[in-house]
């Protein structure tokens, strides 16, 4: 591995450095309790990012990007990352569902919806995940039944992220039921505001209401909306979900710094600060451990970046390791505070509330984006080589597969 940026990235980081230091904002963006001051805030961002050429900086340039390298996009975001940029609800849209618009429609579409979603005028979700279907994407029972040059949707969708502020979607359904469940899907983009798309919010544990339940009652959507072949959706969900591996990083917030920050100022049982406690610095260490791991691990994935290979499947390992470390954390760092644990006033709370934050997101954190069983089978198959799960649905047709009732 090479930690140090070859002379091209350090002009390049050097470039990035002072577009930042003369565009990016200098504090958070005023948030009016509904979303709708940070939402303002982010959309003029993307615009200005995307009039500069660094919205998507791997994209051609035919599509509003420079045609840069995935290095350049990661020194990007690196230093962005330095500044208190508003929140990013594009990047489903432009990391999931609009690379795949551009590998699998036609041009009228892709120009139709490229450049708006760059620029941040128009917001995507992606449509996947079932009540009945869990991880399994393969699994999905929201139809689509062809009536000449249209497809009806009926179903429903669930733990769609952002689906109550976006313009369009992508969404699987089954248009087959008499073949395997792996071969009878297919795609389709879709206006969420058309009749018969009804969004609502999921009000989480956390306070917060990013996921969606969506309900598909007779949509009529056109057979130019679909994306690939008929019954072929599964290869295109690959492509989406390939993106996503990506597009989905890891967890942010009170990692083992701030928890020996705040174990230093808490007085135990003894009398003695928190952190004299042997055993709580046996897994402040194992934290820090896991965590210098994790970060070569992504230099690997830098170093393979720079040299213009594609990393491969072993990217699974940081969302298991540092998702499940988050929780971990908070959960010592509650215990830590006692009574005071139970108080998640941000400004009652040490870290003004960041473990109670990281206790409550967690859990949905090993969900989001290919739960841990999920990504632990990706490293066990495609990393170490090991025998694949035995799936014993493989070739049955799915109306004949068990629904439990």
């Amino acid at each position: 591995m090479d930690f140090n940026d070859s002379p091209e990235e350090a002009a390049y980081r050097a470039q990035v450095r002072a577009w930042l230091e003369a565009n990016a904002p200098k504090k958070a963006a005023f948030d009016d309790g509904e979303g709708g001051g940070s939402m303002k805030a982010s959309k003029a961002w993307q615009a200005k990012k995307a009039a500069a050429g660094y919205a998507q900086i791997t994209w051609p340039k035919e599509w509003g990007g420079p045609g840069g390298t995935p290095i350049q996009q990661v020194i990007f975001n690196q230093e962005e990352a330095k500044y208190p940029i508003p929140p990013n609800p594009f990047q489903i849209g432009l990391g999931m569902c609009v690379p795949t618009v551009m590998t699998f429609a036609d041009d009228e579409t892709k120009k139709r919806f490229v450049g708006p979603a760059l620029r941040g005028e128009e917001i995507w979700c992606q449509l996947f995940s079932e009540p009945s279907g869990g991880s399994d994407v393969a699994a999905s029972r929201t139809r689509a039944i062809r009536e000449g040059d249209e497809w009806v949707i009926s179903g429903q969708k669930v733990w769609t992220t952002g689906a109550q502020f976006s313009d369009f979607g992508i969404v699987v359904c089954r248009t087959n039921p008499d073949v395997p469940k792996h071969k009878g899907l297919t795609m389709f983009w879709v206006d969420m505001k058309d009749p018969g798309i009804e969004v609502r919010p999921i009000h989480q544990m956390s306070g917060g209401s990013g996921f969606n339940e969506v309900f598909f009652t007779n949509v009529r959507v056109k057979d130019s909306q679909r994306l690939g072949g008929v019954d072929d959706g599964w290869k295109v969900s690959l492509v989406t979900l390939m993106n996503e591996r990506l597009a989905v990083g890891g967890p942010s917030g009170a990692g083992w710094k701030e928890f020996m920050e705040a174990a230093r100022s808490i007085t135990g049982l003894d009398g003695a600060p928190a952190i004299k406690d042997q055993a709580l610095r046996e897994k402040i260490a194992d934290w820090y451990v896991a965590t210098e791991g994790l970060k070569h691990t992504r230099n690997r994935t830098l170093t393979a970046l720079s040299r213009g290979q594609t990393p491969g499947p072993e990217s699974s390992i940081g969302k298991v390791i540092s998702a499940v470390q988050m929780q971990e954390l908070a959960n010592t760092a509650i215990e830590m505070l006692d009574q005071y644990g139970i108080i998640q006033d941000a400004d009652l709370s040490p870290l003004k509330g960041a473990f109670q934050s990281s206790v409550l997101f967690a859990p949905g954190l090993r969900i989001a984006g290919g739960t841990d069983e999920i990504l632990k089978n990706i490293i066990a198959e495609r990393v170490l080589g090991l025998p694949g799960d035995i799936r014993v649905d493989k070739d049955i047709p799915f109306k004949d597969m068990p629904t439990g009732r």
